[in-house]
């Protein structure tokens, strides 16, 4: 009888969502899709950008359980009330809860239940699974911020739920108390990636329960009902019989118990979970029905609806039903006419996603602002990735500056735009993270922070959004200001290479690979940085020697059939030459062809990824979701145009990917793109109309859209370059005042024996070059440059660079020693490529490596492989002591050998032991140090050889565990 009501009231309701929208959207959505691979995906039930997100643990830690849950598991540990969507760091899963049966265990493998795939289902507002070890059936839907959980027992006097405080993150605090038979509540404050997360529950049964029983780490405490601790579990116990449910609801709140209790009681259906359920698909079909498809092909709308699925879940909302949030500044706060949010992937999301929404959700594109301004008033800076109510300062730039100004430019209106303004100034002139140093010289430099090729860039981007928004707004000098430093990525800009390369100590770093995974980048290499010049697109075409140029380099990228070198990174899939569609940065690139005389590029490579890096499967991104970004990408192109600027008004034209699709947009109107010969074979443009007129451009304006459109593609399975060299291309180029990029001081890497030859250049033809050996400031009455010269001293180049009509370059310094002993040293292990020191020398050449090994070229590293080196000191003499310095940065897996032997030798090469030294510190030790591994002589000899044997293997207790351990060393010093 029960099931029957149930099974009426999901018709009722499922006609009602069909009424509505006339299709139900939801049947396409695979919540399984990027669950698999590196996609780092969820399939628990969540509404569109809600608060709570219940779901299915399979997966305790490791890369690809940064969610929690990994498809290809085979045993679940519970169902948290929160999850991320495709980070690439994990987080959340707060509150673990576990339907059991039999006596109760507080053991997170020995409460587990095996379970199967063909008995595991998921749908928007939806997830079920069978729990094969309990036999119980366990279901989830949601609201909001409360989700409901309805879990069917097998006939059992022994029918418990556990409840874990523990699970997961390392807990800084937590408490729960019993509040009824009823009833339970709880807090837990945890560090992982957000370092002090604060979050209560509340959770109400749909029955007494009869027994109960907390404990307190792993020991059951009888007859109390509240309970303290790093460690607290507890269970609750109902007799049950056969196929009977028990319904939970649970709210969470970061604010206190009583948010929690008021967003459980703000929920107003109870424990009806056909209702809630129901709800939450008439929720989902309404957003999803913003973009209506036509197609034949279930499989392509599966992997496009739950795409459109992705791009909805993230950011989430952060605010009790009162308006109540917890703020990054740990406070407790109320939103006043907006709703708050977190977990904005700024870094990823202002590419695509950020503008796809601002184009079908403008409302929530301003509580986003709202936000982002609350956080500058509250926190002291604009968001770069907020989690919960903690700033994590992850990845680079500070690309909440792009969504403003992207919105304001689409007319989203309703803020402080003074205020606005003021933060993207503060963001772009602190003194953190190499910002300092890029104000200071033009460019982040290696030798001063990591990452220094691709801060630069980032920061030169941000920099033109805010010249744009202060244009937009009417203050002028700070647009002057901010377009001279958005040239900034020319000082990064090898014209002999073509490439983005880091600058270190006046000249490039050394040596230099463009496939080399190192520390000059982000999760990349410089193929990966070299085309992020989207504010200057044109600017960099021009100074690459024109539009041939840039097009074959173009080529390059995505033809060549160099692999990656350097080290392994995950995040570095999806590759199609060097081009690597698995991470954000190449997301913009395949439409630079639109730029050149091979427009028709962009459409073979945006077609070719579309087809490839996604489908239908739990493998079907091509690397991780990112907060929604990576399918925003497919939603956007799909639609064939995509914003490659944020910060403007143009979209660029790809093409299409239906026949048909339609964009309810939220004034009403909508956007119609049609391409009725679409097919396989057809996806080269060879007509292009927009409300009926033949449209002559390979860009859009978002005003051609902003009130509704028809835009008509004809397609064809050959390009036609003709048709496709007619139409007007798009124009990306700064042209206010240029600047002169700064000159580069190419020599030595720092040091040298006898003498060196530097030569100084520029990357902007027809400069001149002045120069100094003193280490004074140049001008144009200092020598100028003409010629390389030689240098047999230590001293400081500085060098300027000027040019008629041009703003002067920042001054370019190198400071050069002279080595001066009469050693050698031969390596006798394979130097990793990617810590070189330098060269051979970099062991005795008096340049000490910083505790940040990152940053410069000083340290040698030796990857999974022993140490040995034997230094000659040119004859034989007396030695008093010799060490090796060394690093250990144990999160990096840079490990201090476990032993190191120091031998010595006279003329003969009879070597002999003189000293063994252990590790300074042990493994575990996660303190970033340097060590010096010394011994004693007191002996006369002529060579010193040292052998330090490699940790190994990273253990289980590492992140890394499996992995091949570093040992880093720099610098021998003999006494």
């Amino acid at each position: 009888m029960k099931f029957a009501k149930c099974f009426v009231a999901l018709v009722l309701l499922a006609n009602l969502l069909f009424a509505q929208n006339k299709r139900s959207y939801n049947q396409y959505v695979n919540p399984f899709i990027g669950t698999g691979g590196h996609g780092h995906t969820y399939p628990g039930p969540a509404l569109p950008f809600g608060m709570i997100r219940p779901g299915p643990d399979t997966r305790l830690d490791g890369w690809d359980g940064c969610s929690g849950y990994h498809y290809t598991d085979s045993l679940v540990y519970g169902f948290s009330q929160t999850h991320l969507s495709g980070t690439g760091i994990e987080d959340y899963c707060d509150f673990l809860f576990m339907p059991t049966t039999g006596k109760p265990q507080f053991l997170n493998k020995q409460y587990a239940s095996p379970f199967q795939k063909k008995n595991e289902k998921a749908s928007p507002g939806y997830y079920s699974t069978f729990l094969d070890k309990y036999r119980i059936k366990a279901e989830i839907t949601t609201s909001k911020r409360a989700g409901l959980y309805k879990f069917s027992y097998p006939k059992s006097k022994e029918a418990n739920i556990i409840i874990d405080l523990k699970h997961r993150d390392k807990v800084l605090d937590s408490w729960v108390e019993i509040v009824n038979d009823r009833e339970i509540k709880g807090y837990r404050k945890s560090s992982s990636w957000a370092k002090g997360q604060e979050l209560y529950f509340h959770v109400r049964y749909n029955k007494p329960f009869k027994a109960y029983g907390i404990a307190v780490n792993d020991e059951l405490q009888p007859g109390i009902k509240k309970a303290k601790g790093t460690n607290i579990k507890l269970y609750i116990q109902f007799e049950t019989e056969e196929q009977e449910a028990v319904l939970s609801k649970v709210a969470i709140s970061a604010v206190d118990d009583q948010g929690a209790l008021k967003n459980l009681n703000a929920e107003t259906d109870g424990f009806d979970f056909a209702k809630v359920w129901t709800k939450a698909q008439i929720a989902w079909n309404k957003e999803l029905s913003k973009i209506d498809v036509e197609s034949t092909d279930n499989k392509k709308l599966t992997t496009f609806y739950t795409a459109l699925y992705h791009s909805l879940l993230n950011p989430n909302l952060y605010m009790d039903v009162d308006g109540r949030y917890r703020g990054l500044d740990k406070k407790i706060h109320t939103a006043k006419s907006f709703e708050y949010y977190t977990v904005f992937s700024l870094w990823d999301t202002y590419r695509t996603e950020n503008p796809l929404l601002t184009l079908i959700d403008r409302k929530r594109t301003l509580d986003f602002i709202q936000t982002f301004l609350t956080m500058y008033k509250e926190g002291g800076l604009l968001p770069i990735w907020p989690l919960a109510n903690d700033e994590t300062y992850c990845m680079i730039g500070n690309h909440a500056i792009p969504v403003i100004t992207d919105a304001y430019a689409k007319g989203i209106r309703g803020f402080d735009t003074k205020l606005a303004l003021e933060a993207m100034k503060h963001a772009v002139n602190r003194k953190q993270f190499g910002i300092d140093v890029y104000a200071k010289y033009g460019a982040v430099m290696a030798d001063m922070e990591h990452e220094s090729a691709s801060k630069t860039v980032e920061y030169a981007y941000d920099d033109w959004c805010i010249a744009q928004f202060a244009k937009m707004i009417g203050a002028e000098a700070d647009y002057q200001i901010y377009m001279t430093r958005a040239q900034n990525w020319k000082n990064v800009y090898d014209r002999s290479t073509g490439h983005i390369r880091a600058r270190n100590n006046g000249g490039w770093w050394k040596p230099f690979n463009p496939t080399e995974v190192n520390n000059n980048y982000t999760e990349g290499n410089s193929w990966h940085y070299s085309f992020s010049t989207q504010q200057d697109i044109n600017g960099h075409m021009a100074l690459m020697g024109g539009e041939r140029t840039y097009q074959q380099k173009l080529d390059e990228l995505f033809t060549t059939k160099q692999g990656l070198t350097g080290r392994d990174q995950s995040d570095i899939t999806g590759l199609i030459g060097q081009y690597a569609h698995g991470n954000e940065p190449s997301h913009h690139m395949a439409y630079l062809f639109n730029f050149t005389s091979h427009p028709e590029k962009t459409q073979y490579y945006v077609n070719k990824i579309m087809n490839e890096q996604y489908h239908d499967q739990p493998d079907g991104l091509s690397g991780n979701e990112d907060c929604g970004q990576m399918s925003a990408w497919l939603v956007m192109s799909a639609m064939g145009i995509y914003p490659v600027s944020p910060g403007n008004n143009m979209y660029n034209i790809g093409t299409p990917w239906f026949k048909k699709m339609s964009i309810s947009l939220e004034n009403g109107k909508k956007i119609i793109i049609n391409a009725p010969t679409k097919n396989v074979a057809n996806y080269y443009i060879k007509g292009i109309s927009l409300n009926g007129k033949p449209y002559h451009k390979l860009f859009l304006d978002f005003k051609d859209l902003a009130n509704g459109a028809n835009l008509d593609f004809t397609l064809s399975a050959t390009p036609n370059l003709k048709y496709l060299n007619s139409l007007q291309k798009p124009v990306m180029k700064i042209n206010t005042v240029q600047i002169v990029p700064n000159p580069i001081i190419e020599g030595p890497q720092e040091t040298f024996k006898n003498n060196a030859e530097v030569s100084i250049t520029s990357a902007l033809p027809a400069t001149e070059i002045y120069y100094t050996l003193d280490g004074s400031i140049p001008n144009q009455k200092a020598k100028r440059y003409t010629v390389p010269f030689t240098i047999d001293k230590g001293l400081t180049i500085k060098a300027i660079a000027y040019k008629k009509g041009f703003k002067t370059s920042y001054v370019s310094t190198a400071t050069y020693q002279k080595i001066t002993n009469n050693y050698s040293i031969k390596i006798n292990s394979e130097i990793n490529k990617s810590f070189t020191g330098g060269g051979n020398d970099a062991l005795i050449d008096g340049v000490r490596g910083a505790i940040n090994w990152r940053v410069g070229n000083r340290w040698q590293g030796f990857w999974g492989r022993d140490f040995e080196a034997i230094l000659d000191l040119g004859k034989v003499q007396m030695v008093n002591l010799v060490s090796i310095g060394a690093l250990q940065d144990t999160q990096a897996w840079i490990v201090f050998p476990p032993e190191t032997e120091f031998y010595i030798a006279g003329d003969d090469l009879n070597c002999k032991l003189i000293g063994t030294v252990k590790a300074p510190a042990e493994a575990k030790d996660y303190t970033l140090q340097i060590k010096e591994l010394a011994t004693k002589v007191n002996m006369e000899c002529r060579y010193i050889k040292i052998i330090a044997k490699n940790y190994g293997t990273l253990p289980e207790w590492h992140e890394g565990a499996g992995g091949k351990a570093h040992i880093f060393f720099d610098e021998i010093t003999v006494k």
